[in-house]
C-alpha cells in the first residue's frame, strides 16, 4: 500500500498558516505538528510560575511570557510555543513580526506523558541552540519532581533534581529563588491525569 505523500511547508506558509488557525502548531524541517492544549494542572502550575517570575523579575530588564509567545530558533529552523519562557534586555523579534521571539534566557516546559520524551530529547537539543539560553526547567504535573538544567561558562549543561515539596530551585541567570510549593500550589493531585 502506497504511503501518503507527506506535504511539506516553507516557513513562511507555516506563519500565514498560523495566523489563521484555531490552534497553535510547531514547525520543524517542513513539516506541521498540533500541539494539544493543557490540563487544568498544567495550567496551574504555569500560572503559579508566571505570577511568582513577574514578580520577582520587576525592574530588573527581565520579563516573563507564557504559552502564547511563539519562539523561533534560528540555527535548527524550530517554531514553537514553549510554555514559559523569561527575555532579559530587549526582546528580539524575526525580520517582520511580533509574535516570535529569539532571545530566552529561561525555558520552562511543564510535561505531560505524550510530551515528556521530546521535551527532555529532542527538544532540548533543538533548545541548546540557542546563544541566550542558560535555564531549562522541566516540571512533571503529575508527581513533585522538577528537573533543572542550567548551562555553565563552557557550554555543559549540568542537571539537579528536585523531588520534596519543602525543596526550593534557583535558577541561575535570572537570581530567582522558588519553592516546589509554590510551583505546585492548588494543583489537585486526587484528580492528576497520568495518561495524557
Amino acid at each position: 500500500m502506497l504511503q501518503p505523500e507527506r506535504k511539506y511547508y516553507t516557513p513562511e506558509e507555516y506563519l500565514a498558516l498560523e495566523e489563521s488557525s484555531d490552534y497553535r502548531s510547531e514547525y520543524y524541517q517542513g513539516e506541521i505538528f498540533a500541539m494539544s492544549g493543557g490540563s487544568a494542572n498544567h495550567n496551574r502550575i504555569i500560572r503559579n510560575l508566571l505570577v511568582a517570575l513577574t514578580l520577582a523579575l520587576e525592574g530588573r530588564g527581565c520579563e516573563a511570557f507564557a504559552t502564547d509567545l511563539r519562539l523561533f530558533v534560528k540555527k535548527n529552523g524550530l517554531y514553537t510555543y514553549p510554555d514559559l519562557m523569561v527575555i532579559c534586555d530587549q526582546l528580539e523579534f524575526i525580520k517582520g513580526r511580533t509574535d516570535t521571539i529569539i532571545n530566552p534566557v529561561v525555558i520552562v516546559e511543564v510535561l505531560s506523558k505524550s510530551t515528556q520524551d521530546y521535551d527532555r530529547g529532542t527538544k532540548f537539543e533543538l533548545y541548546r541552540a540557542i546563544e541566550t539560553f542558560q535555564d531549562y526547567l522541566l516540571i512533571d504535573q503529575s508527581r513533585i519532581h522538577v528537573e533543572y538544567f542550567h548551562r555553565l561558562d563552557d557550554g555543559r549543561w549540568i542537571l539537579q533534581e528536585y523531588n520534596l515539596i519543602e525543596d526550593a530551585l534557583i535558577v541561575e541567570s535570572i537570581s530567582f529563588k522558588l519553592a516546589l510549593s509554590r510551583i505546585y500550589q492548588g494543583v489537585d493531585w486526587q484528580n492528576s491525569c497520568t495518561s495524557f
